[in-house]
């Protein structure tokens, strides 16, 4: 079995997919970045970027950003006050769980996708979409230093 921190293959197209699907069931946002170095701490980079790019400013405060730092072996899953209020930490303990799994198998894809999935289908349970056209964020796989 390959280490899950050597360097991934992930299917930008396939991942961007599973991030317009989620979305067109639900108000909120979800955003992947790929770190392109160490992520000693994980959550401190994800919320980092999480104000970065603004997703604090959703109306519901309903944001989700995936972030991998295959170099450091890590990943963070992290949601705005509004989803955490709807889901608590046992739910992302078992997406992180499920993820990590996927990337011990050398599958980053399937383990992204799975926690876009999963945080799309939290998130359209809880905050519906909404008429009002905004697009919102970008459906990317930014990757960052």
């Amino acid at each position: 079995m390959k280490p899950w921190f050597s360097t991934p293959k992930i299917d930008h197209a396939r991942v961007v997919a599973a991030i317009a699907a989620a979305e067109k069931t639900t108000s909120g946002e979800i955003s992947v970045l790929l770190a392109r170095h160490k992520a000693a701490d994980p959550v401190a980079a994800a919320q980092h970027h999480f104000a970065r790019l603004g997703m604090t400013q959703t109306r519901h405060r309903n944001g989700v950003l995936i972030l991998f730092a295959p170099r450091s072996r890590t990943f963070a899953i992290v949601g705005d006050t509004g989803v955490h209020e709807k889901c608590g930490d046992a739910f992302w303990q078992e997406v992180a769980a499920a993820m990590a799994a996927y990337f011990k198998r050398g599958e980053f894809t399937a383990g992204l996708s799975h926690g876009i999935e999963r945080a799309g289908t939290l998130l359209a349970a809880h905050f519906p979409p909404e008429s009002d056209g905004d697009a919102g964020l970008p459906n990317a796989v930014e990757e960052v230093d």
